[in-house]
């Protein structure tokens, strides 16, 4: 089937959509989830779905995945009404969804996986040579290069998650519900990933992707749906896909409101300065100044040292050369204690396994860094505790049901608050953000800048690590710029010294030297 969007949609009115959700509404404890949803999905489609969190997508599909029932309206599959009431009926009509927490069993073997719950026998017994060569005729049609008796658990993240969509293919899947399914891939991963949806897409199933990231709809969506409080808004054709559009249909505002930063020309007096400090390895003779109330972007490709940087400042790393003066005073940061006892907090790059406790409380997670100071006499104040855990979560709007809930449990951007709100909590001077935005939804990327913007406006000087240009082009004062360790370029906004996208990378990539030369 063609996957030409002016000839899928061209004769829209006789077309009939292999899936249609009409007027779907779903509410939980009187709280409306969805609100009169439509959705119309075609073959041969890859039909994005976007939203910030909270905005009904994962209600939707479940919905459509029978783990939900809808309180009221309609599914069509191919224009006749189901009703679907649980999952079995919604595999058995060709629906299927990959969650972004995989669903295998890591000690079976491929085939076994394929064919859990729905196995073939031959008489008393399992058909195990006729799962295994459908098994493989399956793995053979998605390009798989690994084999149908391998062990799943031997298998890497993408290799288990084309394991999951040959379930889907066995099942003879005509809607194919993908719940970001890039988050724990590499960048070659993804491309791979990215071909097989587009030969599924080709075979004329429907793809239904549910993802932030911009560049996977630019590379991937027929169309895009957006969904915003619980309802539908609208929907866009490839060609009328915009960063500005779908923001605005996202948040309700416009691409140019969503920078909540004002470029701050004349900071104040130097709080930070950063001589000549270097690892050894990745960083070598890095030296600046940070201002109060400043936001300094650090900005660089992948591997220029900038994280590494930062570690060395809060003490996660030794350095080996170079010192460090707060408030024109050297200081001596040989750990992250000594660090937060100097008034500097790092929310580092990898929120999960460097940030937060999963498994710990959101309360205990916020409060986490001021323990100390809430004991008396070993004793800990959780009265205390408490009113600083309330406090955050209504200043930073972090939804959750109750202070007890696991940080995992949280979305990505509350997560990321949360852990914003326990670097807050010990009233930093200087606080460094390693790719503060990254892994949330444009939503909570719009809190997140308002509170940064607001901590700068409160005196706090601020180091960001982004790989995001727009990002580091929107909210900083100041853009350093690093290469192989070094700082090689500095833009202050000046005429000669612009802050845009393309200054930054002719630094970044080594060309401004080039036409220096």
């Amino acid at each position: 089937m063609t996957t030409n969007t002016e000839t899928l949609f061209s004769d829209a009115s006789t077309a009939i959509p292999v899936l249609e959700m009409q007027g779907i509404s779903k509410q939980f404890h009187g709280v409306p989830a969805l609100q009169n949803v439509n959705l119309s999905i075609y073959g041969g489609e890859v039909h994005a779905l976007m939203g910030e969190n909270g905005a009904g997508k994962s209600t939707l599909m479940k919905i459509l995945a029978g783990a939900y029932i809808a309180d009221g309206g309609e599914i069509r599959i191919n224009g006749q009404p189901l009703k679907i009431t649980n999952p079995a009926i919604a595999r058995q009509a060709g629906i299927n969804l990959i969650y972004q927490e995989l669903n295998v069993a890591p000690n079976l073997t491929v085939t076994e996986n394929i064919f859990m719950g729905s196995e073939l026998q031959r008489g008393q017994f399992l058909d195990r040579q006729g799962m295994e060569a459908e098994a493989k005729q399956v793995l053979a049609s998605l390009g798989a290069t690994f084999k149908a008796s391998d062990i799943v658990g031997t298998l890497s993240i993408a290799e288990q998650q084309q394991v999951e969509i040959a379930r889907a293919l066995k099942d003879k899947s005509r809607v194919l519900v993908m719940d970001e399914p890039t988050a724990a891939l590499s960048d070659r991963e993804t491309e791979r990933l990215f071909e097989v949806i587009r030969k599924l897409r080709r075979d004329g199933i429907a793809i239904i992707y549910i993802s932030h990231r911009m560049e996977e709809i630019y590379a991937l969506a027929d169309r895009v749906s957006v969904l915003r409080d619980g309802q539908y808004i609208g929907s866009l054709l490839r060609e009328e896909i915009s960063p500005q559009r779908l923001v605005q249909m996202m948040v309700g505002r416009s691409m140019q409101d969503f920078y909540e930063h004002q470029r701050q020309l004349h900071p104040s007096s130097v709080v930070l300065e950063v001589r000549n400090i270097g690892d050894g390895r990745k960083v070598d003779g890095v030296s600046f100044e940070l201002r109060a109330g400043e936001i300094l972007g650090l900005a660089g490709l992948v591997g220029a040292g900038r994280t590494e940087v930062s570690r060395l400042i809060f003490g996660a790393d030794p350095k080996v050369s170079g010192e460090i003066l707060l408030n024109g005073k050297k200081v001596e940061i040989n750990s992250p204690s000594d660090a937060i006892n100097a008034g500097i907090g790092y929310v580092p790059e990898d929120r999960k396994d460097q940030g937060l406790f999963l498994e710990m409380s959101c309360r205990k997670n916020i409060a986490l860094n001021t323990l100390k100071r809430e004991a008396k006499g070993g004793i800990v104040n959780w009265g205390a505790v408490n009113q600083l855990a309330k406090g955050a979560v209504e200043n930073f709007n972090i939804r959750l049901a109750n202070l007890e809930l696991r940080a995992l449990d949280l979305s990505g951007g509350n997560q990321q608050k949360l852990l914003l709100a326990r670097w807050l909590a010990i009233k930093p001077q200087i606080l460094m953000l390693d790719e503060p935005t990254r892994g949330v939804d444009i939503g909570a990327k719009s809190e997140i800048y308002k509170i940064i913007s607001e901590l700068a406006a409160q005196g706090v000087a601020i180091l960001m690590v982004s790989s995001e240009l727009p990002e580091i082009v929107g909210m900083s004062d100041r853009v350093l710029v690093m290469r192989e360790g070094r700082l090689v370029g500095e833009l202050d906004d000046s005429p000669e010294q612009k802050i845009t996208q393309e200054n930054i990378m002719q630094y970044a990539t080594g060309a401004a030297e080039v036409q220096a030369v």
